[in-house]
C-alpha cells in the first residue's frame, strides 16, 4: 500500500479546510494520494458505495460523534481506516471508535507518520489482492458494456450460472460492489475506452453484484 496510491476521501463541510488537509497530504514524500472531498450527506454515502477508501478524514461534530461507527459497520471496505478531523479540544472517550484524530493544529509531520502507520496496520491486516484470471477481465468489460448475463454467457460461451460465479469472484477479489465502481476500474486499468462504455446499465445486473 505505501508504494500504490492512497484513495484518501476527505467528509468536512468547510471547504477551506478540506484544501487546507489535501495541501498537507500533497506534502507526504513517501505516499502517493488521490482526493476526494466529501460536503454533504449524499455524497458520503455515494462516495462510500462507488469507491474503495483507504482513509477517511471526517469531522464528527458536524456529521456526529456515531459516525465513525456507522460508517465501519455498513462499509463494504472492512480495512478503511477512519481518522477524527477535529478542531478544538475533545473527549478522547468519544472518539474511540476512531483509527487516529487529526486537530487541524497539529503538523505535516504527525500528519505524515499517522498516515504511514495505518497504511502498514492496514497492509498487515488485509488479505492479499488475488490477480484478475483473463477470464475475469473479459466478464468486467462485458458487464461495463451493459450486457446482461445472459448476453455475456452467449457471448463467451459459458452457461449463466458460471458468469454469475465469476462475478461473486470479481466481487470478492476487487471488493467493488457495484456496476459503477467496476466501470471506474475497468477504466482505470485500460480495460475499456470510456466511448465503448453503455450509458445505461440495467437496474437488476446492479443488484447481482
Amino acid at each position: 500500500m505505501i508504494n500504490d496510491i492512497c484513495k484518501v476521501a476527505i467528509a468536512e463541510p468547510s471547504e477551506l479546510i478540506r484544501k487546507g488537509l489535501i495541501a498537507f497530504l500533497k506534502q507526504l514524500s513517501r505516499i502517493k494520494i488521490q482526493v476526494v472531498e466529501i460536503a454533504s450527506v449524499d455524497d458520503l454515502s455515494l462516495i462510500l458505495k462507488t469507491y474503495s477508501i483507504d482513509l477517511l478524514f471526517i469531522n464528527p461534530s458536524y456529521w456526529g460523534y456515531e459516525i465513525g461507527k456507522k460508517i465501519r459497520n455498513g462499509s463494504q471496505n472492512i480495512d478503511i481506516k477512519i481518522i477524527a478531523l477535529v478542531y478544538h479540544p475533545f473527549d478522547n472517550g468519544l472518539l474511540t471508535q476512531y483509527d487516529d484524530v487529526f486537530s487541524i493544529f497539529d503538523t505535516t509531520n504527525k500528519l505524515d507518520k499517522m498516515v504511514v502507520t495505518l497504511l502498514k496496520k492496514e497492509e498487515q491486516s488485509s488479505v492479499r489482492q488475488l490477480p484478475l484470471s483473463t477470464r475475469e477481465q473479459e466478464i468486467i468489460v462485458c458487464i461495463v458494456k451493459g450486457m446482461t448475463n445472459k448476453e455475456i454467457a452467449n457471448k463467451l460461451f459459458l452457461s449463466s450460472n458460471t458468469i454469475i460465479t465469476h462475478r461473486r469472484n470479481i466481487t470478492k477479489k476487487l471488493q467493488i460492489h457495484s456496476s459503477a465502481g467496476l466501470t471506474i476500474y475497468a477504466i482505470v486499468n485500460k480495460l475499456v475506452r470510456l466511448e465503448d462504455i453503455q450509458t445505461s446499465i440495467e437496474p437488476d445486473e446492479e443488484a447481482q453484484l
